[in-house]
């Protein structure tokens, strides 16, 4: 995979309490994604960044919120997450990304 897509794929880790749980207990991931990436694109872009094996990867579209602020209604826009996880024993250290 080119290394500039890597980076447009993978917008970062998504840092939740959701997450968090879910990292300890199912040995799962969460990433902002970019909107247009496929499970495929995800998979090779984690395997490629933090060199471990990717066994099954889970997207959801969240829907932006409606905000109001003085000039009426405004939209958040909309972003795609990723459930990645991981083969059991190995881990990703978001300290260190080679």
């Amino acid at each position: 995979m080119n290394p500039e897509r890597v980076f447009q794929v993978l917008a970062g880790p998504h840092v939740s309490e959701k997450a968090a749980i879910v990292a300890d207990a199912a040995n799962q991931y969460v990433f902002k994604v970019a909107v247009d990436a496929t499970k495929p694109e995800i998979r090779k872009a984690v395997e490629q960044l933090f060199k471990v094996k990717v066994e099954n990867v889970t997207t959801m579209k969240v829907k932006g919120k409606t905000k109001r602020n003085r000039y009426g209604y405004s939209t958040k826009p909309t972003w795609k997450k990723a459930y990645v996880s991981v083969q059991p024993g190995q881990e990703i250290d978001f300290t260190t990304a080679d």
